[in-house]
Formats: C-alpha cells, structure tokens, sequence
C-alpha cells in the first residue's frame, strides 16, 4: 500500500490560522471562568460566513484542547428559532470592554476584526469543562461571555494582561473612542434558557438604537 502525504489531508484545518484571545464564562456559573485561545478559520462567505474555532488553554506546544466555537453575523443569529439562541452568547461587550485581543495582528489590523466581530455571536462548548483537571472528565460545558463591567474575575485579567503586554483598561477605552459606542452593561443570564443581548438589560436590543459618543 502506498503511503500518501499527510498534507494532502489537511485542508479542514489549513486555514486556522486566525489567532485571538479572550475570556470564556460558564453559562450556569458565571463566577467559573476561563482564559481561551481561538484558532479560528472562515467557512461560507457574506451573510453564511461563519467562523469555526479550535480553542486552547495557552499558546504552547504542549496546550490542553478545550473545545470549540462557531461565530455567525447578526443577521444569522436573529433568523434562529429562540430553542437555538439560547447557546449563543454575544461578542459586543468583548470587543468594546477589551476582553478580547488579537496580539498577532497589528494595530489597525486588530481594529478593523474587532469592528467585524462587534455584532456576532458564538456557541461555544468546552469539552474539556476543567483545564485544571489532567483529562477531560464530565459533560461538556455551555460557555459564555463577559456582558459588562465588573465581571471579570481580575486575576485572570491581569495574567492575560502580562501574558500578551496589553492593558484590557487601555484597550477598552481606545476601542471606544475608535468605535464610537459606548461599552454595554448587560448582566449575566439568570439561567442557561436565557437568550443574550449585546447591548441593554431590556427594551430593543439593536446596534442601530445605540448613541454614538
């Protein structure tokens, strides 16, 4: 039998090539958190782009393979029966709070994803629910995002912070600024049926009400 090249095979995951760090919550237990790495590649285009993610516990050789994460335009989520939206978690307070990082792309480059993400939304799973664990034991785990100030457990913040040589305070205010909009304040969902919001607790929630500064 012949033996074929393994590159040959690859192409699923050839394209994972876009690099991102951000904070991973525990849907049920928002108090449970979980610094992430995203190697994310595009399938679709236009409105059926969708990004799929492999994510990681760090950058090293020798990370531990979390689980993964889809991420759709608004426009794809809003068409979802309300049974589905509730594993999909909003990206606005991420990127204008400054919890989410691209610390491979240069200034304008990381600038320029952030305003596309601002409005997507992500269903994440952590199969691997625990990184602390040496294997992968359990259910897999619906995860969440940071929805507003205060959330954040700032030890976790502050590790990234130094890991990367970003400042999550500066990021925030520059992204504001650059973006024009002012950082949501949404709590955490009551409950794992809660569907997200990206911008306010309650009343409309869409980008096209929100006051520029």
């Amino acid at each position: 039998m012949n033996r074929r090249d393994v590159g040959e095979f690859m192409g699923p995951i050839r394209n994972h090539d876009l690099f991102f760090c951000g904070f991973h919550v525990a849907k049920n237990d928002p108090k449970f958190q979980v610094t992430t790495m995203h190697y994310c590649g595009m399938r679709g285009e236009g409105a059926h782009e969708m990004h799929q993610c492999l994510l990681y516990d760090s950058a090293g050789p020798g990370a531990k393979l979390l689980g993964v994460e889809y991420i759709v335009p608004d426009q794809v989520f809003r068409s979802m029966p309300d049974e589905e939206k509730k594993y999909w978690h909003p990206h606005t307070y991420e990127v204008l709070g400054g919890g989410l990082v691209a610390p491979a792309m240069d200034g304008q480059a990381e600038l320029e994803f952030m305003k596309h993400l601002l409005t997507t939304w992500g269903k994440t799973w952590h199969t691997w629910p625990d990184p602390a664990t040496p294997l992968p034991l359990g259910e897999p785990l619906l995860m969440w995002a940071l929805t507003g100030d205060g959330q954040a457990d700032q030890e976790m913040v502050a590790e990234r912070d130094k890991r990367f040589g970003v400042s999550t305070a500066k990021v925030q205010a520059e992204r504001v600024k650059a973006i024009g909009y002012e950082v949501p304040q949404v709590p955490p969902p009551r409950t794992v049926a809660a569907i997200g919001r990206q911008w306010t607790a309650s009343g409309e929630d869409r980008l096209s009400l929100r006051k520029k500064r």
